[in-house]
This record gives C-alpha cells, sequence and structure tokens, in this order.
C-alpha cells in the first residue's frame, strides 16, 4: 500500500494552474470536500505557497490539524522579507507552525547567504521545523550543497522520463533529507495522443507510446512508479476535485509496475517551461 506517500499540492486552489485545467481555480467548498477526502485516505501533506495566489487563505478558512503543512517564499527582493512571508502564510494558513518551508527560487541563496541563516533562525524559533529547496535543476542542488546548504526537505520532479534527480536524492535520503517530488504525470504528457503533439516531442513520441501501450491504468502506474521508490517519502499531486483525488488513490493500488526505461530524455523536454503551446 502505497498510498501514505501521496501529498496534495494546492496551487489549482489558489490560482486556475495546469495544462489540463479545464475547470478553472477550485471552488472553496471543492477544497473543503478535498481535504476531508484527503484526511479520510491518510494524505498528512499539504504542499502550499505564498506564491499560490489565495491558496494559503483558502486552505486556512479549514481544520488544517490532520496536516503538515510544507509552504515556500519568493525572493526577498520582490518586497517583504523571508521573515514577512512566514508570518503572513502562517497567519493565511491559521496555524502555528510549518512542517517545511522551502526556498522557491534556491538559486538565490548562492547570491544572498542571509536567505539561508534566516530559514535556519525561522527552525530555531520554532516557527518552521524543516528548511530546505523546490528545485528545478541539478545544477541548482549541486552548487547548493557544494557550498554547504543542507536541506531538511527539497521538492524535485521526478517520473518515468525524469530521473535526473535521482543519485542526488538517493544521498540526501541517506543524510536525513526529507524528499518530496512532483510532477509525476509530466504536466499530462503521457496521456496524450502521440499524434497530436508538436515536432518538438519526437524524441518521445515513441516511448510516450510504450507506455501507454502497457497498461489502461497509465495514472496508477506513473504514481506507483514513483511512489515505490525507496528514497521518495512524499508523491505530490494536483487535483481539482475530490472525485479526482478518489480517482488517484484508486490507480495507485491498482497502479502495475512499468517495464524499467533507461533511455535518456532531452532535458528540454523534462521541464515543460521549453515547451511549445499543447
Amino acid at each position: 500500500m502505497l498510498n501514505h506517500k501521496l501529498g496534495l499540492g494546492t496551487v489549482q486552489f489558489g490560482l486556475p494552474y495546469g495544462i489540463s485545467n479545464t475547470t478553472g481555480q477550485t471552488g472553496a467548498a471543492e477544497v473543503t470536500n478535498i481535504l476531508q477526502a484527503a484526511a479520510e485516505h491518510g494524505i498528512t501533506i499539504l504542499d502550499t505557497a505564498s506564491a499560490y495566489g489565495t491558496a494559503e487563505a483558502v486552505l486556512g478558512k479549514n481544520d488544517l490539524q490532520k496536516f503538515d503543512i510544507v509552504s515556500k517564499y519568493i525572493s526577498p527582493a520582490a518586497g517583504s522579507s523571508i521573515e514577512e512571508q512566514c508570518s503572513n502564510s502562517l497567519k493565511q494558513l491559521q496555524v502555528e507552525t510549518l512542517y517545511g518551508y522551502l526556498a522557491h527560487r534556491p538559486a538565490e541563496i548562492l547570491k544572498d547567504e542571509s536567505q539561508w541563516k534566516m530559514l535556519q533562525s525561522l527552525q530555531q524559533k520554532g516557527r518552521v521545523q524543516k528548511i530546505g529547496f523546490s528545485l528545478n535543476t541539478t545544477e541548482e542542488l549541486e552548487a547548493l550543497l557544494g557550498k554547504g546548504f543542507t536541506p531538511g526537505l527539497v521538492q524535485v520532479p521526478y517520473n518515468y522520463f525524469d530521473k535526473r534527480f535521482e543519485k542526488l536524492l538517493v544521498g540526501l535520503k541517506e543524510s536525513g533529507c526529507e524528499i518530496h517530488t512532483r510532477s509525476a504525470f509530466l504536466q499530462g504528457l503521457f496521456f496524450k495522443d502521440v499524434n497530436t503533439l508538436p515536432s518538438f516531442f519526437d524524441a518521445v513520441k515513441p516511448l510516450i507510446k510504450q507506455v501507454q501501450q502497457q497498461t489502461h491504468n497509465i495514472s496508477g502506474a506513473l504514481l506507483h512508479f514513483v511512489a515505490a521508490q525507496p528514497f521518495i517519502d512524499k508523491v505530490i499531486i494536483g487535483v481539482e476535485n475530490a472525485q479526482q483525488l478518489l480517482i488517484n488513490i484508486r490507480d495507485l493500488k491498482l497502479g502495475i509496475e512499468l517495464k524499467k526505461s533507461t533511455e535518456r530524455i532531452p532535458e528540454q523536454i523534462l521541464m515543460p517551461s521549453n515547451w511549445p503551446t499543447l
């Protein structure tokens, strides 16, 4: 049973987010339904951020006692200090402490090491339990570790195609760091009809087809692939409604083990920010 490894992403609670999102921002009443379903199925992690629109305020209108909350701060250069952003997140969420507090743009810590000292200070004051980074590239993580910034929690993209961080994650896990991953479905790319995809994706079209031919329960197999990795603690997924969450939970239970893939995927495809409009 791998359901305990699921965590709930909340960006769509505060913004109309996601290329496959057709319903816009999730309404407050449905957020409550999602949280109730999550608690009933043993999901304990909520992943949010000050940059997620009104997500923290929407969450704060609910009873969050059963959840551990991870939030993120943006660059202090944008206006508010890290301490002010943390205080605001706690106020919006109506909680006294955060389980995790991550740098949303961790490369900035390399330019301004006082950011890390502020995170350590917040941890020492008991306002956050674990500090760390939300990362996009291995280069970021290697540079931070090389400077001696040792995280207690990281969040990275990881899926059947995207294993860029794997070696680094294994080492971090061994050192006691908690590992959260996102993008198990690579923004829905695995579900696309390859015949409708632009030539940008030519390198992975045969591989997408292979995944699709292995099982009818693609989402379950993809979630199983990530959740079954021993070095991964939580797999963060986003949903628009409670029914989607229940479907993901069911699919994970029934998900088969995909055949191992050793294909090297071009990094430009692994990072959706590089994609043409689908």
